[in-house]
């Protein structure tokens, strides 16, 4: 074999060993960009879940503290009601005390009855 030969062998063996690195460097690029794409996409998706993850608990909170206002209100009305059944018992023990026809048989039968439609007026 020529020299001359052997020299264009040995270039056309350099060239196509740098055409399959450059090759696989392309390759390797492309899928480095694919994956950059991929995990952008997934942050996006991973993100827009955040936030509807964050609104539906601020809605759950707003829920629970309405919860709890109205539970206040409620004891409080409870209370206002306990408070007036007792004024309206004092009251009735004044007017017995001071009733000068005030029989405690008749009266605790009537207690009983105002007693019992106040609680079926519940």
């Amino acid at each position: 074999m020529s020299t001359t030969l052997i020299v264009v062998i040995v270039i056309v063996a350099i060239v196509v060993v740098a055409l399959i690195a450059f090759a696989a460097s392309r390759s390797r690029a492309k899928k480095v960009e694919e994956q950059r794409v991929e995990a952008r996409e997934h942050r996006e998706v991973a993100d827009a879940k955040a936030r509807e993850a964050e609104k539906a608990k601020l809605e759950a909170d707003e829920r629970a503290a309405q919860a709890r206002r109205q539970q206040l209100e409620a004891e409080e009305q409870a209370e206002r009601a306990r408070a007036q059944q007792s004024e309206a018992e004092d009251l009735r023990r004044r007017a017995d005390a001071i009733d000068p026809d005030h029989d405690g048989d008749r009266d605790r039968d009537s207690d009983s009855q105002v007693e019992s439609e106040a609680r079926s007026e519940r």
